[in-house]
C-alpha cells in the first residue's frame, strides 16, 4: 500500500504543484546518456516525471509504481503515451532486458525491510541486462536530514486547479535507530485538511553496498549528487 502522499487522489494532483523544481533529475538523465542506455526501467516512478523526461528523448521506459493516483497524473504528462505503465511493485514486472534500472527521488529508502529491500534489488537484477546498471540515490544518514523535517525548514505552498492553495509541512514522529517516521500535513484553502504518514530508512554506504553485493551487482562507483552535494550517495551498480 502506497503512503497517502502518493495514492490520495487530491495529494497525488499535489505533488508536482508542490515541488516544481525536478532539477535533481538532471544527474539521472545525463547518466542515462554516459551509460548509453536506450531502455531504461524506472521503479517508483510516482507522478512520471523522469519517465516522461526520458521518453521524449527517445528512450524506451517502463514505469512501476504502486499508486494508483500517481499514476494517472503520469498518464496525463506529455511523453505519456511512449511510456510502458506498470500498476503495482516491482514484482509486478514482466520479463524485461533493460540497459538501466533506477530509482530517482530517494525511492530506495521507502524499502525499510531488509527483506523488501533485497526483493527490489533482486528483481532490478532480474530486469537488467548483463552488462546494464542499476542508479539510485540514498541521504547519507551521517547528515541526519531529518533534522530539518518541520514547518519552519522545509513547509512549501502552491496554487492548485480551481483558485485554490494548499500548504504542506512535515513534523517527524519518531526516529528508532535507522528507521525514521514523519507525518505530511496538507492544508487546504478550502478547508481541508489531509495527512500522511511515512517512514524510511537510512542505510549506510558499506550496508548498501554489501546489500547490491548480495543481489548480484557490483558496484562500479559511488558518487556525490550534483544537486546536494555532501548529503546524498549515488549508487552506480552493474550486473556482471
Amino acid at each position: 500500500m502506497a503512503d497517502a502522499l502518493f495514492e490520495h487522489p487530491r495529494l497525488a494532483l499535489a505533488y508536482d504543484p508542490l515541488d516544481p523544481d525536478r532539477s535533481d533529475l538532471d544527474a539521472y538523465a545525463a547518466l542515462a546518456d554516459e551509460l548509453g542506455a536506450r531502455s531504461v526501467l524506472d521503479i517508483g516512478c510516482g507522478t512520471g516525471t523522469f519517465a516522461c523526461l526520458l521518453a521524449r528523448r527517445g528512450i524506451q521506459v517502463t514505469a512501476v509504481d504502486p499508486a494508483g493516483s500517481s499514476l494517472e497524473v503520469a498518464r496525463a504528462k506529455p511523453g505519456a503515451d511512449q511510456v510502458r505503465w506498470i500498476l503495482g511493485q516491482a514484482s509486478a514486472l514482466p520479463p524485461l532486458q533493460v540497459d538501466l534500472a533506477t530509482m530517482t527521488g530517494n525511492v530506495a529508502q521507502v524499502f525499510v525491510t531488509d527483506g523488501d529491500w533485497q526483493s527490489v534489488l533482486d528483481c532490478a537484477r532480474s530486469a537488467v541486462r548483463p552488462g546494464g546498471h542499476l542508479v539510485f540515490e540514498a541521504r547519507d544518514p551521517r547528515r541526519q536530514a531529518w533534522r530539518g523535517w518541520d514547518r519552519e525548514h522545509f513547509s512549501a505552498r502552491a496554487d492548485l486547479p480551481g483558485g485554490i492553495t494548499v500548504e504542506a509541512w512535515p513534523e517527524v514522529t519518531d526516529v528508532s535507530g535507522a528507521l525514521v517516521s514523519f507525518r505530511w500535513t496538507f492544508a487546504f484553502s478550502d478547508g481541508e485538511i489531509l495527512t500522511s504518514d511515512s517512514t524510511l530508512r537510512f542505510r549506510g554506504r558499506d550496508e548498501i553496498a554489501g546489500s547490491l553485493r548480495a543481489a548480484g551487482f557490483t558496484v562500479a562507483e559511488v558518487r556525490d549528487a550534483p544537486d546536494r552535494p555532501g548529503l546524498e550517495l549515488v549508487f552506480v551498480a552493474r550486473r556482471p
